[in-house]
């Protein structure tokens, strides 16, 4: 009794129009990352394709170094 485009049947290895849906981005703006190698992402073909466990790590990534520049910022306010 699964629904068609529910998140939590996300497949492993995404297309373009699903990793920006799973990300929260627009197709543009996932071009521009790919693009600009901030992206992880592969060419099968001619189609870009991404793989949701390596996004998963690259999101958890930029959260961690987010979390780390606030705290040096709220760190410097402090003083």
């Amino acid at each position: 009794m699964a629904e068609g485009n529910s998140m939590t049947e996300t497949r492993e290895v995404m297309d373009i129009r699903e990793a920006s849906e799973y990300l929260g981005v627009s197709r543009e703006t996932l071009y521009k990352y790919v693009y600009e190698e901030k992206l992880p992402a592969f060419k099968l073909g001619n189609r870009w394709k991404f793989k949701k466990t390596v996004l998963d790590r690259w999101m958890e990534k930029q959260s961690a170094q987010f979390e780390h520049r606030a705290a040096r910022r709220l760190r410097a306010t402090a003083r």
